[in-house]
């Protein structure tokens, strides 16, 4: 039988951190932060999880012309002490895939702790601030994490009959192995779910730079943040219906669906008319 963790390299590292992206989520903040990481990082693919016992193979989602097919892989940024997994969503065998990818990160590269990355849909006005929440998997960690600008007291628990976030079971499978890791979230306008949300990008890399020392240069993406609002503006400019819907959210007022609808529809098409 064919292995299911495959190994095109041994990364040297000592006692490295671990970030982990999946790709198909909210405004694709976890892809964003793992590519921006291994681009700015100098990442090198070192290993990859054999798809088969874990994904459809029934068909291929296709994006933007592309064919997307699943993958997991594994990259070493040596120089940063830093581990980054970036990966399609399992659609079966969550215990198994977890722990695949705990094993890689324990046995092979000694991971000291690890943090995942996602995005929640927020009802507000894309002009609000972006508020970074961590759940840590244990009370010590939350105590680390206290020196940081982070919201920690968030409460939630999955509705019965419902399993877990994906994040959250890769927490508690790291901590039955006593890996220190939080589940980073960030809320994004329900508008730019489908688009990027740089401000969001950037309240995450944000704290792992500080948390992480890693040395980035954030003005690419404060650049995209002058670009999306230049962009945005002309919208708002161009059409009252979307400037009074964006507004009635910044007083933090209810759209009707009708309006919810529009906004999406608009902000979406003008976002992707206008890409660079």
């Amino acid at each position: 039988m064919k292995e299911l963790i495959q190994f095109s390299s041994q990364p040297v590292l000592q006692s490295p951190s671990m970030v982990v992206g999946w790709n198909l989520d909210a405004s694709h903040l976890g892809s964003k932060i793992t590519d921006y990481l291994i681009r700015k990082l100098g990442g090198q693919f070192f290993c990859e999880i054999e798809p088969v016992e874990f994904f459809s193979m029934a068909g291929v989602a296709i994006e933007n012309d592309l064919v997307q097919f699943p993958e997991t892989r594994f990259y070493a940024c040596p120089d940063s002490e830093l581990v980054i997994l970036k990966s399609t969503p399992p659609g079966y065998e969550w215990y198994k895939f977890l722990n695949l990818i705990l094993d890689v990160a324990q046995h092979n590269c000694h991971v000291k702790e690890l943090y995942t990355v996602g995005g929640m849909v927020a009802l507000g006005a894309h002009t609000a601030p972006r508020q970074l929440f961590a759940t840590p998997n244990s009370a010590e960690f939350k105590d680390i994490l206290s020196y940081y600008q982070i919201t920690r007291d968030m409460n939630y628990e999955s509705p019965p009959g419902q399993q877990p976030t994906l994040n959250s079971f890769l927490s508690w499978t790291a901590k039955t192995r006593n890996i220190p890791a939080a589940n980073l979230w960030v809320p994004i306008p329900f508008y730019l779910l489908a688009v990027d949300d740089p401000r969001a990008q950037k309240v995450v890399l944000e704290f792992l730079a500080r948390r992480l020392d890693l040395l980035i240069d954030l003005s690419d993406v404060d650049e995209e943040i002058i670009k999306q609002d230049e962009k945005m503006g002309r919208l708002r400019a161009n059409s009252p219906e979307i400037d009074k819907c964006i507004s009635k959210l910044e007083s933090n007022l209810r759209l009707s669906e009708g309006e919810n609808e529009e906004l999406v529809k608009q902000v979406e098409e003008f976002l992707r008319e206008t890409r660079d």
